[in-house]
């Protein structure tokens, strides 16, 4: 479980492997910040520690979360949002993020206004139900409040703050973005679903 508050920016410096793939990325962390088997949020998708010293630690990417994030398009040099998993009693600044991707978005327009990036995001059909306005959704792991939701597509303001700290102030229209929705949407979707006359129950 993780808040979508973004701690750190690691670096790809390494990866291998055609199915499995294993990365490195090099961070601000030292070695007693994490630990072997951990997870951590990396752009949004939880992976596992399986190797890791001062200033840089490696996971290993499954052909499954390949085919469903952004993760299969990294390359080297390229900024990941890092957040390590919530620990009972830190505070949660942000929302419940699972670590869970459930689609991708794309970046249709990122532009500056009133010092901050108004940014406009398409989305899957099939996610679009679980976006509200003033709700919650995790962008590429970072939490963040929707200005304005539609029928396909979605609207941030992004605070100067935010797009130093995170990859979100490098964005680039047409670029893909690994989205989880409100994990509290998800369930009441599934509830009403439930509930509704022929639908279906398995």
């Amino acid at each position: 479980m993780f808040t979508g508050l973004i701690e750190a920016q690691g670096t790809v410096t390494d990866l291998s492997g055609e199915g499995l793939v294993r990365a490195r990325l090099k961070t601000d962390w030292q070695k007693s910040d994490l630990s072997l088997g951990a997870s951590v949020a990396h752009d949004g998708g939880c992976l596992t520690i399986v190797d890791w010293d001062d200033g840089w630690h490696e996971v290993e990417i499954s052909p499954e979360t390949l085919s469903k994030t952004t993760m299969r398009t990294w390359q080297l040099g390229q900024k990941v949002n890092l957040e390590r998993s919530l620990k009972v009693g830190d505070e949660l600044g942000g929302h419940f993020v699972t670590g869970h991707v459930d689609g991708l978005g794309q970046v249709e327009s990122i532009t500056p206004q009133d010092e901050c990036w108004h940014l406009v995001i398409s989305a899957p059909a099939e996610i679009m139900p679980y976006v509200a306005t003033k709700g919650s959704v995790a962008v590429d792991g970072v939490s963040l409040t929707v200005n304005l939701a539609h029928d396909d597509r979605f609207e941030l303001m992004i605070i100067p703050h935010t797009a130093e700290v995170t990859t979100l102030g490098r964005y680039r229209a047409g670029q893909a973005v690994n989205l989880e929705v409100d994990l509290i949407a998800r369930y009441l979707r599934r509830q009403m679903d439930w509930q509704m006359p022929g639908s279906a129950k398995d």
